[in-house]
């Protein structure tokens, strides 16, 4: 018998079952997927006997040393843990969600996949589009997520040409060009539209959400923090990442019908309908149909998904109904500049496919996604009337006007008018693809291109060059090709990412390169909308009037505005996301790039995240941000009718790089630099609510905007600028603000199951302040107070200061009881102010200061007052537009396994904004806002309730 004084027979018994195990060990392999079917990257695999850990790859796939009837061990962030047993070589696990809060992981911010919202160091909202757009009347996805985001901003123009054709939007009350969008991660395209006159956000360029059918996307997530160390220039506001859908053998069907009942400023309701345009009781009637089918290719799991929208709306037409100043003190005048305000018809449609496909023999996968979007749309500019601007209708030679019953209406008072029309067509197209795989120790690398295109296409229709005077019986032009621009963007991108779990709890290090090419284009149009045909009439005292040149609404693009600019960047990063412990998460990321066209700039990012218990996490972040001026800042020109002191004049927009801006003092464009920080946390009081309130602080300087308008009589700049038509003022693009954004988002979302029952309840919040820290003034413009507002006015500002509502309110609320449910979305807009182009001054004032010399009764918004309707003083033109509450209302019901139907109303109490008057000024303020018309462009828009009703295929 062998004993303790025995060594060498026990180190051999040792020895041999020691051998014995390791002999017993193998090789074990398998994969991870949650319950989708969809691999889980960055899973921990743990063999409970031996105590070695393993991780998934990018395909879930991994491999550890374990014999049989160990047990495995698996984690994965969002996911349940689950313990296996070995008994095979092979070992696959399909994982389930923790809890339902935790079912949105996010890509967005983070280079490490399998982080939920509540776990990041930053805030992130995840909008299941789909769900969310099936109760509501809103059928494109800006104003869905309008209505779903507190902190994003979106306002439907009028009477801003272009800008009431396409749709952008910004985050935290900054620009629309501050916010980056992605698709998939990768770096979608902007519109070649820029934003000018009678808009929001004038000045900006951004991307179209509306050119991506909502029908593809899965969900959409919003990064709320400044993140351009991590993608590059726009990101100073955030993010928003498009998620495509991967679903196959799938046919979902969403189509619906909607339209608003105003009872109470619908045009038709006004006193005397014949003043304006109008159109039926029941208007702004939308059909949409969005369908979405995919198919498996291979047998990896490839696919390719297919996903469209079409959609058809009609016009609005909004007049304040009452003109009676005698019985009723809210009553306003006529709007005979603007008889047709309203929003434009709109013919969209369009298709994106996303696919993925793994390579036979390989761990590497090709994938590619883009599409097509067409859209149409047709909307008004403003009033012209013949009692007050003859010389804009054609007339025979001794000013008679030529009636052109087609176009032309009169009024039960006499007064002939017509409203042109701009006709505009945009055409979106974009191609993304790659190659993505794993090297043998563990590098994920992603190869990809991404080329989009965009293309803006103005028409003049149902309206005059009243300048080519026509011969008797000659048909008089009522259609203008104005002309256009387009937009080219190509980004091809390397990037290397792997996670390393011996350093602590782990560590996520990525870099990778970025290249760059940008090509802008402005095309002329038919010389027929732009020139000057050299027509005039001898009015009633003998003189000579010549006739208003170019198209009326959109003079066209002249061979003087024709330009085609390019650039490149290229860009560097590189990231770590280093789990400290098991609580502590620190993110950091630098990013450096280099513009051919102004230079080298570099980002920083630091963002943690700490878990103080299990169900309380803060979070904070602080970073700077940059974005690159665009080419259609630096190169954009045209010429255009603007409202000056109640008269319509040309206004040339010259580009930035140009000598007249040199001589009018207007410095080179540079790029925009920022400093954000934010802190907040995220909370789980409670099973099923989650509650995550976010702080931020955003420093912007050189903004570019749009300066104010320079007289072109100014003898240094007469010289220089062509006077056909005949220019009464210049404006450029400039740097011309430094700002500073503050604010906190508040989330609480609640949801339930129990029995046939559900209980959805979301709350969202967004207060904000915007202040304007300095003018940046040029030296040869800041020697008086009138230069000083000519170049960036105090109108300017307080529409700058309104990009957003100082507060904004969400709560949806949702019951359902087996096939049925009913829910209703609240959305609270707070105040926000601006103000109008100003008739007055202050009496008294000092030569030099506010209403001094050069500013009184000029209409050019340099502290803009009007006369009270008493005549007993002045005030100041504001426009305020108080918090208003609207209430939706919906009801679905399944009708069968496939099939459900909604109807429902948006606005069902019919509220609007405020008029757009200043109190006690109605008669010298009203029509002196942007919009000319009885409301302003706000978010919570203007054409009052709408009824809707959706049916909705699975199958």
């Amino acid at each position: 018998m062998a004993t303790l004084k025995q060594p060498k027979l026990w180190f051999s018994i040792f020895l041999l079952v020691l051998s014995q195990q390791v002999i017993s060990q193998q090789i074990i392999s398998g994969k991870i997927t949650d319950a989708k079917g969809q691999p889980v990257e960055g899973a921990t695999i743990s063999n409970k006997t031996t105590k070695t850990t393993a991780n998934s790859l990018k395909d879930g796939s991994f491999k550890i040393a374990a014999s049989l009837k160990d047990l495995l061990e698996i984690k994965s962030v969002g996911l349940k843990t689950t313990v296996v047993p070995v008994n095979s070589s092979a070992v696959n696990v399909s994982l389930e969600l923790a809890t339902a809060e935790l079912q949105e992981v996010i890509m967005v911010g983070t280079r490490r996949t399998g982080r939920t919202k509540t776990e990041s160091p930053v805030p992130v909202d995840v909008i299941n589009i789909n769900s969310v757009g099936e109760t509501t009347a809103k059928p494109d996805l800006e104003s869905i997520l309008n209505m779903s985001v507190p902190s994003f901003n979106y306002n439907k123009q009028s009477g801003a040409d272009g800008s009431d054709a396409i749709d952008m939007a910004s985050l935290r009350g900054l620009g629309f060009d501050q916010t980056l969008v992605l698709i998939n991660g990768k770096r979608r395209h902007q519109s070649a539209f820029i934003t000018e006159f009678g808009t929001r956000g004038r000045g900006n360029s951004g991307t179209d959400l509306n050119a991506i059918p909502e029908a593809a996307i899965d969900r959409v997530e919003i990064l709320r923090d400044g993140a351009s160390a991590q993608y590059g220039s726009d990101a100073i506001a955030g993010v928003m990442n498009i998620i495509l859908k991967k679903d196959v053998k799938k046919l979902t069907i969403n189509t619906g019908y909607s339209g608003y009942y105003d009872q109470k400023y619908n045009s038709l309701n006004s006193v005397d309908p014949t003043q304006y345009y109008t159109g039926a009781p029941f208007d702004g009637q939308t059909f949409n149909l969005g369908l979405n089918y995919g198919l498996p290719v291979g047998k990896k799991g490839g696919f390719i998904n297919f996903g469209g929208n079409f959609l058809t709306q009609g016009k609005t037409f909004r007049a304040v109904p009452d003109t009676n100043w005698t019985t009723n003190q809210n009553a306003l005048s006529t709007d005979t500049w603007r008889r047709a305000f309203g929003d434009g018809g709109v013919t969209s449609g369009g298709v994106l496919f996303n696919s993925e496909i793994p390579i036979k023999g390989t761990n590497t996968t090709f994938y590619a996604f883009g599409g097509y979007n067409y859209k149409h749309s047709n909307v008004y500019a403003w009033t012209r009337n013949f009692s007050s601007k003859p010389f804009k209708f054609p007339t025979y030679q001794d000013g008679t006007l030529m009636f052109v019953s087609s176009i032309m209406r009169q009024s039960s008072d006499g007064e002939t008018y017509y409203n042109p029309q701009e006709d505009v067509y945009i055409k979106d197209i974009s191609l993304a693809m790659g190659i993505r795989g794993t090297t043998k120790n563990d590098w994920d690398w992603d190869l990809s291109n991404v080329v989009g295109y965009n293309d803006f296409h103005y028409f003049g229709n149902k309206t005059f060059n009243a300048s080519l005077q026509p011969v008797y019986e000659q048909t008089i032009k009522t259609r203008f090709d104005d002309g256009g621009f387009n937009f080219l963007q190509n980004t091809t991108n390397l990037d290397f990412t792997k996670h390393f779990g011996t350093a602590s709890q782990g560590v996520t290090v990525s870099f990778g390169g970025e290249f760059r090419y940008e090509r802008y284009q402005i095309y002329k149009g038919e010389s027929d909308s732009y020139a000057y045909g050299g027509a005039y009439y001898i009015d009633n005292n003998g003189d000579t009037v010549n006739k208003a040149s170019g198209s009326q609404g959109f003079p066209g693009f002249q061979p003087i505005d024709e330009v085609t600019a390019t650039r490149t960047n290229v860009g560097v990063y590189a990231d770590a996301a280093y789990d400290v412990t098991k609580n502590w998460l620190v993110d950091g990321a630098v990013r450096f790039e280099n513009y051919s066209d102004f230079g080298f700039v570099n980002t920083y990012k630091l963002a943690t995240r700490y878990k103080l218990t299990d169900n309380f996490n803060v979070r904070g972040s602080v970073s700077t941000g940059f974005r690159a001026p665009s080419l259609q800042q630096i190169n954009f020109s045209n010429t255009n009718t603007n409202i000056v002191a109640g008269q319509l004049q040309y206004v040339k927009l010259v580009p930035n790089y140009s000598n007249i801006a040199r001589i009018a003092g207007i410095p080179k464009l540079t790029d925009e630099q920022s400093v954000n920080a934010s802190a907040g946390f995220a909370w789980k009081p409670v099973r099923n609510l989650t509650v995550t309130v976010d702080g931020y602080w955003i420093q912007i300087k050189n903004r570019v905007v749009l300066s104010g308008q320079f007289s072109a009589s100014l003898p240094s700049l007469a010289p220089y600028i062509p006077q056909n038509p005949p220019i009464s003022s210049v404006q450029f693009f400039a740097n011309a603000v430094n700002t500073t954004n503050t604010g906190v988002d508040i989330v609480l979302d609640y949801t339930k199951k129990w029995k046939t029952h559900s209980l959805k309840i979301l709350f969202a919040a967004n207060l904000q302040n915007i202040n304007i820290d300095k003018i940046n003034v040029p030296a040869p413009l800041n020697d008086n107070y009138f230069d000083q507002q000519t170049f960036y006015s105090t109108r300017e500002q307080a529409f700058l200061k309104a990009s957003a509502p100082k507060s904004k309110l969400a709560f949806t609320a949702e019951y359902g009881i087996k096939k049925f449910s009913i829910g209703t979305h609240l959305t609270y807009y707070g105040q926000l102010t601006t103000q109008g182009f100003g008739y007055s001054s202050l009496p008294n004032a000092a030569p030099n200061g506010p209403g001094g010399a050069g500013i009184s009764d000029q209409g050019l918004g340099y502290d803009p007052y009007v006369t009270t309707d008493d005549g007993s003083k002045v005030v100041p033109e504001n426009f305020i537009f108080h918090g208003k509450l609207t209430t939706d209302v919906y009801t679905s019901y399944q009708l069968c396994k496939a099939v459900s139907w909604v109807i429902g109303v948006d606005n069902i109490f019919n509220v609007h904004p405020d008029l757009a008057v200043t109190a006690g000024a109605h008669m010298a303020s009203w029509g002196d806002s942007e919009s000319g018309g009885p409301f302003e462009s706000v978010q919570m828009g203007y054409n009052g309730m709408r009824f809707f009703s959706r049916l909705l295929i699975h199958l």
